[in-house]
């Protein structure tokens, strides 16, 4: 099995000291106060003006009342994204980008929440346009908000949700489900002196070990049988908060980060029983109403790295690569029987899925799981902290397997951002990424980009990333994001996400825990004045002891979102998925208004039209977009 985020590199020598910010457990911290831009904000959001009825596009509600669909933008004076100039915002940016050093990051911030007069912040409509069935989701959602967490959970759990389009495999499985496979499997459990490795691994760290001679619960002297845990409640509470982030408290030298990616080699020791992994992600995202996942995960590549250690890579090609010098790489790795590993990935894949039906007994009229109706579709995960030969053999494979599989939609970059390589590498692997995209430009990309906060890395480091994993990577979508205002010309990068809809993965309890970014630090609502399409995902939602529906509550608890911007991540969930074929909208982001075949007002109990079905059967993407819709009319009109 390879973990999330493979081995953790060493000690990186480009970082700087990791913030000390301390993190509890979740990050759920008391809410900070806002500042008095954010007040101001949220009354600019409030005050918004609205079309008048009659002027947007005439639906029935589920109520029988003609409604309005909800426009692109919150505000019909605001203007579209290559317009926001107007308004102010990039104005006051440009003048602020001739300032120096990270001052200019923090007065940028400030004008992101302060020109909100002009610029909309949500992406929401106020009380006065909703349609009477948003009208109750949100006064339900405020009351519940109201009553507490427990409340907001039970509201938001049945609430469509759409997909979760950033979630990796094996962070998403519960630490109970691997300490049940690994007392089935006979591995050991062997304690971790601290220091040994040299990254910290804090006080009663376990990890699995395989037994002595492969022979199950044959464990070396100082080991423990895993099956002894399932006996012995001090045991199971070490190795659940080994493997996750519960009850972790940071101490000298150790914090949020190091015991987040601490976790995946932990548990590295298990066989991949990547079906029942998949049975459990699927599970629970039914029980949450979700409809699609698009889920990373790192199918064997040795023999691609080995055939990249063997051919090498360019001399003088420390820093920058030419196109030429990596088609010629291309074409030795290919020649020398690259391919040959696609087959067994693509067999990879479709075993998962198939131990998975099993499990859920789809195809099954009597016995079919809930779980057999969520869609999953597979981004290859690429080791990016490994020298540059192995990690252009692996993306290489990532493209070619991704070309020859439907069900592997894209590919995704991931370990520590701020790890040594990492950064050193960084603009040479979006450099291999722009000369691939060329020759395989039907494979989708999403990127791991901006997953860094102040103190982790130098200032320089925080300021190229995320530009350079859209120009440079051809990333259509970015994974956390966190650090854009700390980018260079931040203003003109949101314009350009905005104006080339390049959406962002929002992973809020992942960034608190890892990097202790949260509350107003947080540049969600700088995405949202920019009109930059996000959506909320989990990141690693095993590791982190979360799920969909708490990521939708945080978001109303911490980042005052209401119901119609959880409605609207929902919506842009599926829009920038991966999924296959045309959207169901005529325009990017524009959920105001449907491809015309489809035009038909959508209830609780529509069916699509002959010219709509045949639009739908044709396009997966559209399919699963007409079916969101379908339920939100049915999650609104069971508010009472």
């Amino acid at each position: 099995m390879v973990a999330r985020d493979g081995i953790e590199p060493p000690t990186p020598a480009f970082s700087g000291p990791r913030s000390t910010t301390e993190l509890s457990g979740l990050g759920i911290l008391p809410r900070e106060r806002a500042p008095r831009a954010a007040k101001i904000a949220r009354r600019a959001r409030a005050s918004q003006l609205r079309l008048p009825v009659g002027k947007g596009n005439m639906v029935p509600s589920v109520d029988g009342a003609f409604e309005n669909v909800e426009p692109q933008y919150s505000n019909p004076h605001a203007l579209a994204p290559n317009h926001l100039s107007a308004c102010g915002i990039l104005g006051a940016l440009k003048a602020v980008e001739r300032q120096a050093g990270m001052i200019r990051a923090r007065v940028v911030f400030g004008l992101l929440l302060s020109t909100t007069f002009c610029c909309a912040v949500a992406q929401t409509r106020p009380s006065s346009g909703l349609t009477p069935g948003e009208a109750r989701a949100t006064r339900g959602l405020e009351a519940a908000k109201k009553m507490g967490p427990g409340e907001l959970y039970a509201f938001l759990k049945p609430m469509p949700k759409g997909a979760d389009l950033h979630l990796h495999l094996s962070g998403a499985v519960y630490a109970e489900t691997f300490i049940a496979e690994a007392a089935r499997e006979g591995l050991c459990v062997a304690f971790i002196a601290r220091g040994n490795p040299v990254t910290p691994e804090g006080q009663r760290a376990a990890r699995f070990v395989k037994p002595l001679l492969d022979q199950p619960n044959h464990c070396a002297p100082g080991q423990v049988s895993a099956t002894f845990a399932l006996h012995h409640q001090p045991l199971y509470d070490d190795l659940v908060d080994s493997f996750s982030m519960r009850a972790f408290v940071p101490t000298e030298g150790i914090d949020g980060h190091d015991q987040f990616f601490a976790t995946f080699d932990r548990f590295g020791g298990l066989k991949d029983d990547a079906g029942e992994w998949l049975d459990e992600v699927a599970t629970r995202a039914a029980s949450q109403n979700e409809q699609y996942l698009e889920i990373m995960q790192t199918p064997a590549f040795s023999a691609a790295k080995g055939l990249g250690d063997l051919i090498g890579w360019p001399v003088d090609a420390d820093h920058s690569v030419t196109t030429a010098e990596l088609a010629h790489l291309r074409n030795q790795l290919l020649t020398a029987g690259l391919r040959d590993e696609v087959a067994a990935d693509e067999k990879e894949f479709a075993a998962a899925e198939a131990s998975r039906n099993a499990i859920e007994h789809c195809g099954s009229t009597a016995s079919e799981s809930p779980a057999c109706h969520v869609r999953v579709h597979w981004l290859y995960q690429i080791l990016r902290g490994f020298p540059p030969e192995q990690v252009f053999a692996q993306t290489l494979l990532g493209f070619e397997v991704a070309s020859a599989d439907p069900d592997v939609v894209g590919i995704n970059f991931v370990m520590p951002e701020d790890g040594y390589i990492s950064m050193r590498d960084y603009h040479l692997q979006m450099q291999m990424l722009d000369y691939l995209h060329s020759v395989y430009p039907k494979v989708h990309i999403s990127l791991h980009a901006g997953e860094l906060a102040p103190g982790m890395v130098p200032p320089a480091g925080l300021g190229f990333h995320i530009r350079e994993a859209i120009d440079l990577g051809h990333a259509q979508r970015i994974g956390h994001g966190v650090d854009v205002l700390y980018e260079d010309r931040p203003g003109a990068l949101l314009k350009k996400m905005a104006d080339q809809h390049v959406m962002v993965e929002v992973n809020l309890t992942s960034n608190a825990v890892i990097l202790g970014i949260e509350g107003s630090a947080h540049p969600l609502h700088a995405y949202m004045a920019a009109h930059v399409p996000w959506a909320l995902s989990t990141d690693d939602e095993g590791v982190s002891r979360i799920d969909l529906t708490h990521e939708y509550a945080r978001a109303v608890d911490q980042q005052q979102l209401t119901y119609l911007d959880l409605k609207r991540s929902a919506r842009t969930s599926l829009e920038h998925s991966f999924l296959h074929g045309q959207s169901l909208y005529s325009t990017p982001d524009d959920f105001a208004h449907r491809n015309s075949a489809c035009a038909a007002p959508i209830t609780a109990s529509s069916k699509p039209s002959t010219a709509c079905a045949a639009l739908l059967s044709a396009n997966e993407r559209a399919d699963a977009e007409w079916e969101l819709e379908r339920r939100f009319a049915l999650f609104e009109s069971s508010i009472h």
